[in-house]
């Protein structure tokens, strides 16, 4: 009967350890802590958030943000943060229509509040605001970019603010006191249009990316002061992809994208373990993943640039050949990269946008399933977030198209939000947060109004 008994104990015991995994697992998965979520590539478990919204339809809330960011909102339990930087003109970003895109920036005649705000995911209530500085900006932005386009990050004890146009890095614990800031230095971008490589962290190093016309490096600061850990100059000139953890079955890397180079450097030094050369132009798209390879490409402004697969056997320097793959290279495609957008990988599937259409490749082979046209689409600057049965795509007029995964095309839904959106959205516990050039907006299902 002992033995029953403490068979019955061992087996119970065992079931409530796996259901408490669980379910700090699931806690963890279910914030939203930096740029594109956990895994830094858009990709979620199982997407809880409703299918379809509007103005009318599963809007929780709305709240109105001052002055112009298009940093990423994170989610942390039931606290929302995003930056803002605020003139006394309460200046807003432009969209690519009518003739935006061509048009040039100005040089700043006054100071810019560089803001982190606080919101409360339930209702859009403002929990606080601090100004980290307030400080007028060196350098020119294009009309369409603002100067807080980094997105934060948190640890679950502080959120990291990095606003490049004035070269400030600083921490704020969950009350909003300022516990740190360091100046890493503000420098001109290419063709004047800004900055925007987001933040990431790892095991107590806050990662940043400074890829700039003048002086570019990437560096490592120690979260609890801010301290340099280590710092490796980079011949790279401007570009706005963000650095990328890649944890494969041989190590992890810290993936940064640059002006036609992608380098592999160990987190924990600084030492660069590979890099690739002749990726042709820099990268405005982050890299997306399956957990085995990183997959990754650029476009110029007249020319869609490669798309390639990188696996984890890659080890030294090499040139990207794509008559002759160098070793670590799993496939290829000439011209294949992606806008704007970053890429996300859902099933066995890679998507790209690029120029209003929507690409789909075998993660395996680099086989094109499909490539279709967004009916009706603006300008595509969001990347893109996905499960493995949906894959969202929100355009700059707020038009958002939900499509099904798989290998044939089909559009499942497109939802609509009057305002500008380049922001990358947020998704947490059945929350999907969409930035705007005005507001921030959180869908989330509605029980009363839909059953009416």
């Amino acid at each position: 009967m002992y033995v029953i008994k403490n068979s019955l104990f061992v087996k119970l015991f065992y079931c409530f350890l796996i259901l408490f995994v669980n379910a700090l697992s699931n806690k963890l998965l279910a914030d939203w802590p930096q740029f594109r979520g956990p895994s830094g590539d858009g990709r979620v478990n199982v997407i809880s958030h409703p299918k379809k919204w509007s103005a009318k339809e599963n809007l929780a809330w709305s709240q109105s943000i001052s002055g112009g960011g298009w940093s990423s909102p994170i989610i942390f339990g039931k606290k929302v943060f995003l930056t803002t930087a605020v003139d006394s003109k309460n200046t807003k970003p432009l969209g690519h229509a009518g003739g935006v895109r061509n048009m040039r920036g100005k040089k700043p005649t006054e100071p810019y509040d560089f803001k982190l705000i606080c919101l409360n995911l339930q209702d859009g209530s403002l929990n606080w605001q601090k100004t980290i500085t307030k400080k007028q900006p060196k350098f020119s932005i294009h009309p369409s970019n603002t100067y807080a386009t980094e997105s934060p990050v948190t640890d679950g004890k502080h959120v990291f603010c990095y606003f490049a146009a004035i070269g400030k890095v600083a921490a704020v614990d969950f009350e909003g006191q300022l516990v740190w800031n360091v100046d890493v230095g503000a420098f001109p971008s290419g063709n004047g249009f800004g900055t925007g490589s987001s933040l990431t962290l790892s095991k107590g190093k806050l990662f940043i990316q400074c890829d700039n016309d003048q002086d570019s490096f990437v560096l490592a600061l120690d979260v609890a002061n801010g301290k340099e850990i280590w710092k490796s100059k980079r011949s790279s000139r401007t570009s706005w992809s963000s650095p990328f953890l890649w944890k494969n079955k041989k190590r992890t890397d810290l993936v940064v994208c640059g002006s036609g180079t992608v380098t592999g450097y160990d987190p924990a030094s600084g030492k660069t373990n590979w890099r690739i050369t002749n990726a042709r132009s820099a990268f405005t798209a982050s890299p997306a993943s399956d957990g085995r390879y990183i997959f990754l490409g650029n476009s110029g402004p007249m020319s869609q640039g490669p798309l390639f697969a990188i696996g984890p056997e890659v080890s030294e320097e090499s040139k990207l050949d794509i008559t002759k793959l160098p070793k670590g290279i799993k496939w290829a495609i000439q011209r294949g990269g992606p806008g704007m957008a970053s890429p996300v990988v859902s099933g066995e599937y890679l998507y790209v946008c690029s120029r209003g259409f929507l690409s789909c490749y075998s993660t395996n082979s680099g086989k094109r399933i499909y490539k279709s046209r967004l009916p009706s689409s603006k300008s595509i600057a969001a990347s893109m977030w996905a499960d493995d049965e949906h894959i969202f795509l929100m355009d700059e007029s707020g038009k958002t198209f939900v499509v099904k995964s798989g290998k044939e095309f089909e559009i499942l839904a497109e939802n609509q939000l009057d305002d500008l959106f380049w922001s990358t959205p947020a998704v947490s516990n059945g929350n999907l947060l969409l930035r705007g050039s005005n507001k921030l907006y959180c869908i989330r299902e509605i029980r009363g109004i839909n059953e009416k």
